[in-house]
This record gives structure tokens, C-alpha cells and sequence, in this order.
């Protein structure tokens, strides 16, 4: 039997790069690896990258980097990064965004340019900030780009034009996803002038090779690589349960919504995945788990004891405020206390339910744009919770589907390594096993959820 042609995929994440090695043909993993990042710099990522990989990329004919678009990576005119630019200047900002909204002629202006309106931690508003907050290094700037973009960039040895992919372009705030065309007024408004871009080029295209000859993808952002790994396909919704709350969905189409709610990302394929972003998730469990002094498995045999709807009790779990709705400064609260319902079952209960009406509200928003959403896709740590799966099962009003656990980003740039390998139109068809859940009945806890948001906001 033939050895399988091997590809792999990276994954920088928050706090740790993890490769997969995989075949090409059928998606298996093979080899995996994992580094931590010593702090959050470009030289922590690229150090825990060659970490990650050392020993697995024997045989690799193909690899690409997904990771997160949570910092600013700047180089001068040498192309060295300017390491005097400090975390707090690159820090999310609520007051730079809104700034930035209204000079650019208001939320709806900005969503019609770009498919998003830009947030506390987007690019450009990340630009914005240093350009104000660091001007003499701001000065300096030659290129600017996101960290999955310099480290392919570094894995391809460093040429003279730098490349991205559409997916992680359109998680700047001044590349439009519909037009496939940076718009660099908006450059220029955030950061006072015009800086080098990464090109943006086809899914599919090689642009470079390693060291040791493998070829280099374009790579993709973080929600991108995991639409891809999962599998998703145009009428599905992947609702991913980490430490944020994540829902996305695949479109053909582009979406402008000038709510906010939904950004108007593009996908790793050459489609479009409309996002929205919950502020709060697993740290809802895991403080409620804390505040009762037990473990998050114990926390789930309370939610599960709890009759569906926690008898009345409602949790808003705004605990670092919220995106979706656009609340920043809301702290969490409890409706509907009495006596009789202020149990540690009902509280698990409740901030089973509470975590979940939230991401709810997102799938709701992407539907509200008229994307097609016919399944949903549950993803992550959580998801892994009995009350988790009882609540989501009658909560979307579309069958729901667990996916099994799996390091779906690294799987998906995986994937997209072996796309561009084969030379094919689209991307290998690899399997992805999930399981049905059953419909079940359920309060109308929304509802319920939906009231004490509206009595609290309107500060009733």
C-alpha cells in the first residue's frame, strides 16, 4: 500500500499553536503537535510555530496557517516588526470604533463599503489607536498585517509582496468582501495615510514554498479555517461554544448589515460567512460553576436535574458586557427570583439557558439577513454538556447536529493545504462525524429571556 500524501495545518491560536498532519485524500490526522506562545508577539507565534511543527513535517508536501485576527502586526521599511508598539496600543477600543463609525458617515455607510460595521478589536479601529497613541512609531509603518498573514508570510520566505486570503482580509474592516477590493480611504481615515497591503489571492493558489520545498498556502483567519474544517456548506450555521460565542454561516451572498450585528465576512472557498460574535460563553458556566464552589461536571448534573425553563428563574450573562446586542457596558443579572426557584439547580439551569439565548439572538440576527439556515452545527468545549445539548435541541427551530470533537481550524487549514496541492476547483470532500439530537419540547424560556433584557436596558 502507498504512503498517503501528507499535508498540514496550523492553528495560532490565543495561547498555543497546535499543527495537525493529515492525508491529503482523506482528512485523517496522522501527527499532531502543540506549543504554548511564551507572551502574544509575532516572535512568540513564529517560535511556537517551528515548536509545534519540529519533527512532525517529514514527508509534508503541502501546509497553511490559520490564527486569530486579534493583533496588529506592523513592519518598517526593513521589514522587521516594530516592537515598540505596545500592547495597550493595540488594545480593543468601543470609543475609537464609534469614532471611527461616524467619521466615515454613520454605521450604515460603513457597512455598505465593507459588508461590517468595525468593532471594539477590529483592525482598523486597532489602527486608529495606534496612529493616535504611538504617532513616532506609527510613522514607520510600511506594511501592515494580521498574524496569519505574517506568519505565512515567514513560512514563505519572506518575498517582496506579501498574500492573504479573502477570508482574513475581510476581518480588517476596510476590505470588502462583495467587491473582492480593499478600500483604502478607510486606510487612510483610520491611520491618517496609505500602508502596503497583503495581495489578496485565491483559496487555492501557492504562494511560496518552505525550506525543505513544501508548498505554502495563502492560509486564512481563525472562523474561516474552522467553517472548513467542519465541513460547513451553505445552509448550515456552526454555533461554536469557547470562551466567546461564535456563529457563523456559509452564503452565497454578501451581507451588509448596518445593526452591526453581523459582520459580512468572507469564507476560505471564495463565499461569504456572515458572523456574530457572543462576548459571553463558556465563562458563563465556568463562573456560575465558581459562585456555587462546583466543578463544571457537577455543574451540568445540576442544570440537568432543573426542569427546562429553571421554574421562571432568567440569567442575562452579560458578564464582560455583550456584541450581540451591542451592549458593552451591561453587567449581567437574575429575573424572576422567588423563593421557590432560587436553587443551585436552577441557577445551573439558568446559565445553561442564558448562555444559550444569546447565541441564539446570533443565529436569529444572521437569519434576519436572509441567509438560508437549514442545520445547525454545535462546535466546542461546551458543546460537550448534556444541558448544553438538551437546551440547543428545541432552542433554533432547525435540526441540530454535535460535531465531534476535533481541532477543526488546524483541520481546516489542513484542508485548504491539500485544495491547493490537487490542483481541483474545490476543496477535497473529507468526512465529518457528528451526531442528531433529538427535538425536544422546551419553555418558552426566549421569550422570557427577551423580557428581563428589555426591562433591564430600559432600566425598568
Amino acid at each position: 500500500m502507498s504512503n498517503p500524501t501528507l499535508v498540514a495545518g496550523v492553528d495560532c491560536s490565543v495561547r498555543s499553536t497546535t499543527v495537525s498532519v493529515c492525508d491529503a485524500e482523506t482528512g485523517n490526522v496522522v501527527r499532531r503537535g502543540r506549543a504554548e506562545h511564551s507572551d502574544d508577539t509575532p516572535g512568540a507565534w513564529y517560535q511556537a510555530l517551528l515548536r509545534a511543527c519540529h519533527g512532525l513535517l517529514e514527508g509534508v508536501h503541502a501546509i497553511s496557517v490559520a490564527a486569530r485576527p486579534r493583533r496588529l502586526v506592523t513592519l518598517d521599511t526593513e521589514r522587521a516588526v516594530l516592537r515598540s508598539m505596545s500592547p495597550f496600543d493595540d488594545a480593543p477600543c468601543a470609543e475609537t470604533g464609534e469614532a471611527l463609525v461616524v467619521e466615515a458617515g454613520g454605521p450604515k455607510a460603513w457597512a455598505e463599503a465593507v459588508g461590517s460595521v468595525p468593532g471594539p478589536d477590529s483592525t482598523v479601529t486597532r489602527l486608529r489607536r495606534f496612529a493616535r497613541r504611538a504617532p513616532d512609531t506609527a510613522k514607520r509603518v510600511r506594511d501592515v498585517m494580521l498574524p496569519h498573514d505574517w506568519l505565512t508570510w515567514r513560512l514563505a520566505g519572506e518575498p517582496e509582496q506579501a498574500m492573504t486570503d479573502r477570508g482574513d482580509a475581510s476581518n480588517t474592516g476596510y476590505f470588502c468582501a462583495a467587491t473582492n477590493e480593499y478600500r483604502r480611504d478607510l486606510v487612510e481615515l483610520a491611520f491618517g495615510r496609505d500602508v502596503e497591503l497583503p495581495e489578496v489571492v485565491d483559496p487555492a493558489r501557492i504562494v511560496g514554498r518552505t525550506p525543505t520545498g513544501a508548498v505554502v498556502a495563502a492560509g486564512t483567519g481563525h472562523n474561516m479555517a474552522a467553517a472548513l474544517g467542519i465541513g460547513a456548506d451553505v445552509g448550515d450555521v456552526v454555533v461554536s461554544l469557547g470562551t466567546r460565542g461564535t456563529v457563523f454561516a456559509v452564503s452565497n451572498t454578501a451581507t451588509f448589515d448596518a445593526t452591526g450585528r453581523v459582520c459580512g465576512f468572507a469564507d476560505a472557498t471564495g463565499r461569504h460567512l456572515p458572523l456574530v460574535q457572543s462576548l459571553n460563553c463558556s465563562r458563563v458556566l465556568d463562573g456560575t460553576a465558581a459562585l456555587l464552589g462546583v466543578d463544571l461536571r457537577e455543574l451540568d448534573r445540576l442544570a440537568r436535574a432543573a426542569d427546562s425553563g429553571a421554574a421562571g428563574l432568567t440569567m442575562l450573562p452579560y458578564i464582560e458586557g455583550e456584541r450581540t446586542p451591542n451592549i458593552p457596558y451591561e453587567a449581567g443579572s437574575l429575573h424572576g427570583m422567588t423563593v421557590a426557584n432560587l436553587t443551585p439547580a436552577n441557577l445551573a439551569r439558568a446559565a445553561v439557558e442564558g448562555m444559550m439565548c444569546g447565541l441564539a439572538d446570533g443565529v436569529d440576527a444572521i437569519r434576519e439577513q436572509g441567509v438560508p439556515l437549514q442545520r445547525v452545527l454545535l462546535v466546542g468545549e461546551a458543546a460537550r454538556s448534556g444541558a448544553v445539548r438538551e437546551v440547543a435541541a428545541g432552542l433554533f427551530g432547525v435540526p441540530v447536529e454535535v460535531a465531534d470533537p476535533a481541532e477543526y481550524v488546524a483541520l481546516g487549514a489542513a484542508r485548504q493545504a491539500a485544495w491547493v496541492l490537487s490542483g481541483r476547483s474545490t476543496p477535497p470532500r473529507w468526512v465529518v462525524e457528528s451526531s442528531c439530537l433529538s427535538a425536544g419540547s422546551t419553555p418558552d424560556i426566549r421569550s422570557r429571556y427577551s423580557a428581563a433584557g428589555l426591562a433591564a436596558w430600559s432600566g425598568a
